[in-house]
């Protein structure tokens, strides 16, 4: 038997009445200048036509790649995602993220590829990248998708800044996922509990300025691209009616019993901010500072301190 390919990667792609905008998206996984990959989807539940894609696609595969499907757990995005990462199977090799409805651009996978192989031996790392938002039928937006700050803890835990549709996993970091098992507890978004987790063990997070698909914005994203001041309108709701504190609450909680896992100096800031959960204003505020959490700009962290002064910053009802 030929041993592995060190440069297989598996594509992880969650579906969910997905029929729309797939056929695109399978496409662009065979345009890809990088061909060694295989795919395993986990699907939800599709009633649209999702599944009937998916096995005509997999009749399409080139000797090598590897097809399999399996019935996702029915709990949202985050958790579909999770059950494949720590799926018993998956390969000890790369993995690629994939939403249903977006466009690779065929350097996906080479680029994120060469660029996780300069992470050093035996160190995790996780690699994301810029996109290019388009509409619904992939005309592109002028703005490009950027990140203004430097990857870090500090700010995992307050903000997402990874796109989770351009996130890959070296074979360390799946390592890692393996050895600690899914979170004992849910979590809101399977992309920014991996940005947590990541940066507080001391992982190689590198974040690439090219774009690496066209990010399809319609009215059945779960989130969508943070553009436009509906986007922004839409965030401030979140966090004045408590969403926002509830999900930093459930990341906390789904981190605590890792922290023997975590780097020195991310335990430290951890213990400084869950200090502050379910208590007054005040002591939330004085958490956020001691743990040094920040988002990426200037007036968004003024806000996340007005939050916490009044007691909504990590609300776990």
């Amino acid at each position: 038997m030929a041993a592995p390919r060190p440069d297989m990667v598996t594509i992880l792609l969650a579906t969910y009445q997905g029929a729309a905008y797939l056929d695109a998206q399978l496409a662009s996984f065979h345009a890809q200048t990088h061909r060694c990959w295989r795919l395993w989807v986990s699907d939800d539940g599709s009633t649209d036509g999702t599944l009937a894609i998916l096995h005509r696609f997999a009749k399409t595969l080139r000797p090598g790649q590897e097809f399999r499907l399996f019935h996702g757990p029915g709990a949202g995005a985050a958790a579909n995602f999770l059950s494949l990462l720590h799926h018993p199977d998956l390969p000890a090799g790369p993995v690629a993220l994939s939403d249903q409805d977006d466009v690779w651009l065929p350097h996906r996978l080479a680029r994120g590829l060469a660029m996780m192989n300069e992470t050093p031996a035996g160190r995790p790392g996780l690699y994301a990248a810029n996109t290019s938002p388009a509409d619904a039928d992939l005309t592109p937006y002028r703005r490009r998708d950027r990140v203004a700050l430097q990857p870090s803890f500090a700010n995992a835990l307050v903000q997402n800044i990874l796109a989770g549709n351009t996130m890959m996993l070296n074979a360390a970091a799946i390592r890692i996922l393996r050895a600690i098992g899914p979170p004992g507890s849910a979590v809101p978004f399977h992309d920014w509990w991996l940005y947590l987790l990541f940066s507080g063990i001391g992982a190689q997070i590198i974040h690439d300025e090219t774009p690496c698909l066209y990010y399809r914005q319609h009215d059945r994203n779960i989130l969508g691209a943070h553009r436009g001041g509906r986007a922004v309108a839409w965030r401030i709701h979140r966090m004045i009616d408590g969403t926002y504190g509830r999900w930093i609450a459930r990341n906390t909680a789904a981190l605590a019993p890792l922290a023997p896992h975590l780097s020195a100096d991310a335990q430290a800031r951890l213990a400084s901010f869950a200090a502050g959960s379910g208590r007054g204003g005040l002591a939330q505020y004085l958490s956020l500072h001691r743990a040094g959490a920040r988002r990426s700009s200037g007036a968004a962290t003024a806000l996340l301190c007005c939050l916490a002064l009044t007691g909504k910053l990590q609300n776990p009802h």
